[in-house]
């Protein structure tokens, strides 16, 4: 989904749109939008047969962009007589811009898909240990008695808030983006408009108030989006690293690791790639974040850092998930361990044991203790 061959896919899907748009509106002939978008079509079909992916490297390492090169292997794909309706209006920047949302939105389906699936099984988990008694733990420290299936809870909920951001930003911020050389669209006259609104209906992307060439706010809100799914997923994985360690050991994970040197350990690997693939996540986001104030109407480096950044950070989200969902598959609860831990606290300090407030806690994240959650 963020492949090479990916990126070449949804640069002729905007180039194909693009093609059928300008036929629509009658910037071209609509007999030459049909040869160009059916061009479009085929070769995306099998990117590695019908586009040269070697010389779209070279071009891009020589130009600064793909799109030179994709241009010239387009024309050529397509009679002579029908060429004139390649690329028509649009620059460099657009073709990328807009496959960078293509492949944020095909992306970012799996990792939402994904995060249901984690969401899912911390509300099982919450429901299950409802009133499981374990020691609430600040700063690493035994604070007061909570249940299990509260601090699941609240986990759900964190994963549950982060998916629907992102998935507002995918719908609503997603956007084509088509300005042509300068960001005026000149070229396309009073069609412009209608040129914009015909090909972000064709790729399935929001229709911008104006080009966002030179304004990369778009590309920040998905960023800070995927950070923070990214953070509340390895909250979880944290918490299944801490409470699986020996001297807690208030959960084990159903498929463990083990060990070169020491074959006794049962490790939490998938929790722990989990936490090593959100550690690369916060200076992803920021380097999408300091490429915001690029130069006038093309930015000068900052732009370009964007694609290869997005890539590694599309990735390492969709595989955040993937080692969360696998970390809580088949998850054991040990409540003995933890209401030991709990006796032990109450011992301490004098206490007495009322799960009350951390039961109707999880009832009010889950919407009550028998309804199913479908947010």
């Amino acid at each position: 989904m963020t492949d090479d061959a990916a990126w070449a896919r949804a640069m002729l899907a905007f180039e194909g749109a693009l093609a059928r748009a300008a036929g629509d509106v009658g910037l071209v002939d609509a007999a030459s939008a049909t040869v160009v978008a059916d061009a479009c079509a085929k070769a995306a079909q099998d990117v590695g047969a019908r586009l040269d992916l070697e010389a779209l490297a070279t071009g891009t390492a020589t130009q600064a962009t793909p799109v030179v090169e994709l241009v010239r292997q387009l024309r050529a794909l397509v009679p002579a007589d029908a060429r004139h309706a390649v690329h028509v209006a649009a620059t460099s920047q657009d073709v990328v811009d807009t496959a960078a949302m293509l492949v944020a939105k095909d992306a970012t389906a799996a990792a939402l898909d994904t995060a249901h699936d984690v969401q899912q099984l911390l509300q099982g988990l919450a429901r299950a240990h409802r009133g499981t008694a374990m020691v609430g733990r600040t700063l690493l420290q035994h604070g007061e008695p909570t249940t299990f299936g509260a601090l699941a809870a609240v986990r759900a909920v964190g994963v549950r808030e982060a998916a629907q951001r992102l998935a507002e930003v995918r719908v609503t911020r997603l956007a084509v983006q088509l300005g042509g050389a300068v960001g005026t669209l000149a070229p396309a006259g009073r069609h412009a408009d209608a040129l914009v609104a015909g090909v972000a209906e064709q790729l399935g992307l929001a229709v911008p108030v104006a080009p966002w060439h030179a304004t990369r706010g778009r590309v920040a809100d998905l960023a800070g989006a995927l950070g923070a799914l990214t953070g509340e997923l390895a909250g979880v994985a944290q918490d299944v690293v801490l409470l699986a360690s020996t001297d807690i050991a208030e959960v084990s994970v159903a498929a463990p690791g083990g060990s070169s040197a020491m074959p006794h350990k049962q490790n939490p690997s998938r929790a722990v790639l989990a936490l090593a693939c959100a550690y690369r996540v916060p200076g992803l986001v920021a380097t999408l974040l300091a490429g915001m104030p690029g130069e006038l109407q093309r930015a000068a480096g900052g732009w370009q850092a964007e694609a290869p950044v997005l890539v590694d950070l599309l990735r390492l989200v969709d595989a955040t998930a993937a080692h969360v969902r696998a970390s809580l598959d088949g998850l054991v609860v040990h409540p003995d361990r933890m209401r030991a831990a709990v006796d032990a606290l109450l011992a301490r300090t004098g206490g007495t044991l009322d799960t009350s407030a951390a039961e109707a806690a999880v009832d009010r994240a889950l919407g009550g203790p028998h309804e199913e959650d479908h947010a």
